[in-house]
């Protein structure tokens, strides 16, 4: 059994930051990668930007130089600082993870439960 709990979403005003962070727990053998995907009403999940364990990092081009992605391996943890977010950030961001498990090695796809982000004056 493998949960991922996300947090840090919220409101923020135009040209403001925020920072995500979601925790991997459970039968943990290792974390091939993880990663934050987003959904804003009417639109389909979009990658933001993933790292692997050997903090290989890809960013979505809209985002790009304005968020950063990093994991703590000894925590199972993945963070997005997120700085200048536009109106057009607004979503709700998903955490997603790579996960060998101990029963089963080969690396099964996790999800948290989502987080809104809402970017309004």
């Amino acid at each position: 059994q493998v949960q991922l709990v996300e947090s840090g979403g919220g409101l923020v005003q135009p040209g403001g930051s925020l920072r995500l962070s979601c925790a991997a727990s459970g039968s943990i053998f290792s974390i091939v990668a993880m990663g934050w995907y987003r959904q804003a009403g009417g639109k389909q999940r979009e990658l933001v930007a993933t790292i692997t364990s050997g903090g290989a990092a890809n960013y979505l081009d809209s985002v790009k130089g304005r968020s950063t992605i990093s994991r703590d391996n000894a925590k199972n943890t993945v963070y997005l600082q997120m700085n200048s977010l536009k109106p057009d950030d607004t979503a709700v961001y998903y955490c997603h993870a790579e996960i060998q498990t101990l029963r089963i090695r080969a690396p099964v796809a996790y999800w948290g439960q989502g987080t809104q982000v809402t970017v309004s004056s």
